[in-house]
């Protein structure tokens, strides 16, 4: 995540926080968004709870761009960030306002009882990834709560388009208006129920 962007999402999670409810990321991978949205919820006395299966997305598999042979887990051949992540959490010294969900976002989804302060949308990049994750957890926002998602791309010459369609669909939807363009990332605020 570019510096500007983290910025932007840092402001948004400190910004949901005073809400006193848990902040919920959608995609970990190895962490780097989750220490910023943990920071912001320590210092407001809640907590990140982060949903993702640590297997990868489809572009970071073997043989696309964003693979990373590093985190392949050498024994059974598949990607796997948990260990990449916990010690992301450690050197940050934020595992105590992190609960990691290891589950496919659409299975945890179904089993969410609560309302959150803010969904971080940054998972799989396809229709059906995006359009789960949008479906699943957009719901889960409080009223003044706030949806942030990223790598939205209006050009598709600039990037996958999934995310952008669910970013017109929580426009569209009227329960949510936005409150802030940072590069990709858009933050919008629920209004309505």
């Amino acid at each position: 995540m570019p510096v500007r962007e983290g910025l932007a999402l840092y402001a948004a999670a400190a910004e949901a926080a005073r809400l006193g409810l848990p902040l919920l990321e959608v995609g970990t991978y190895c962490g780097r968004s989750t220490i910023l949205l943990a920071d912001a919820a320590r210092a407001a006395g809640t907590v990140v709870v982060t949903v993702d299966h640590h297997r990868g997305s489809e572009e970071q598999q073997p043989g696309w761009e964003y693979h990373d042979p590093t985190v392949v887990d050498p024994e059974i051949g598949l990607m796997d960030t948990l260990p990449t992540f916990r010690r992301t959490l450690h050197k940050a010294g934020l595992e105590e306002h992190v609960i990691a969900v290891v589950g496919r976002s659409p299975q945890v989804s179904k089993v969410w009882a609560g309302e959150v302060g803010l969904v971080f949308i940054d998972g799989g990049h396809t229709d059906e990834h995006a359009t789960a994750d949008y479906e699943g957890w957009a719901p889960r926002v409080a009223p003044g709560g706030l949806l942030v998602i990223h790598d939205v791309f209006p050009d598709p010459a600039d990037g996958g388009q999934a995310p952008y369609r669910i970013y017109l669909r929580a426009l569209e939807s009227g329960d949510f208006t936005e409150v802030s363009v940072t590069d990709s990332l858009r933050v919008l605020r629920r209004t309505a129920g």
